[in-house]
Formats: C-alpha cells, structure tokens, sequence
C-alpha cells in the first residue's frame, strides 16, 4: 500500500452519540483519529484506579487491517492518564462498540466529560501469515539474548 492510498472503514455513531461527531485528526499529518468518551455525565477516575470508557462508535475494517488505541501524549503528560493493554488491538472482525481502558497514574483526580478526547485510534497492516515449520533457526548475533541483554 501506498501512503497516498485511501483505505474506507464503515463507522456506526451509536444510537445517542450523533453529537459527538466522527473521531477526527488533530493536524493533516496526524497518524491517529482522537476518540472521545461517550459518557451521559461527568466520570471521574481516582489516582491508581482504571476504568472502561466507551466512545459511542464502531467500526467494520478491511480484513487486514487493525485498529490500535493508544494513548494521547498530551493527558500522560500533563495528568497521568493513559490506556491500558496498550496498544489495544482491535480485530476486523469486531463490530461491537469501541472502548478505551484508562488508567490514572497521576496524584489527583481525573474528571472526564463528555466528547472529551481521550485516546486515539490508529490503523495498521496486519499481513497474512504463513507458517514454515523448520528444524533449526538461522542464528545471529544477538542469539536468544532476551530481556536486558543489553544492559539496563
């Protein structure tokens, strides 16, 4: 795929989300449309505490692509908030509603309002995998050198 080439996803704005519009880029070369919290009231999450925020939409992608959410800079910065299991993968397959798990790592309470960006969504290639069962595996330098093997 080209960088220039479109790629259409189908995205349902759930029944009493229609304010909150499409998720949108924040500058032309933005690699993540911002979600935003479909929540009826203000939610606050307390420092050390996590929670499931949903954002009123869902998407049906081309069988190899992913969605990823991930956290926004700004609200880890600023206020210690950001997602958990991330990035969080969702599957082609999926059409349920979209949500984002998150955390507060920050000292005070985090209150979320509604259409409050939260998190982004960010699209990648999933490839078609195959398989080739071998005996042995090429070897290289770094070897089975795993976790910290190159230091701290």
């Amino acid at each position: 795929m080209y960088a220039d080439s479109k790629v259409k996803v189908a995205i349902q704005l759930l029944p009493g989300n229609e304010d909150l519009g499409l998720p949108e880029k924040m500058t032309t070369l933005a690699s993540g449309f911002d979600l935003k919290a479909a929540i009826g009231e203000p939610f606050t999450i307390e420092p050390g505490k996590r929670a499931l925020i949903p954002t009123g939409i869902a998407i049906a992608m081309p069988d190899q692509l992913e969605a990823q959410v991930r956290p926004r800079s700004g609200l880890a910065y600023k206020k210690g908030i950001t997602t958990l299991n991330a990035p969080g993968t969702i599957d082609a397959d999926y059409r349920g509603e979209i949500g984002v798990i998150l955390i507060n790592h920050g000292e005070e309470s985090f209150i979320i309002q509604r259409g409050e960006r939260i998190a982004q969504l960010v699209f990648q290639w999933v490839p078609v995998i195959e398989w080739e069962p071998i005996r042995d595996l090429n070897q290289t330098s770094r070897g089975t050198g795993g976790f910290g093997h190159t230091g701290v």
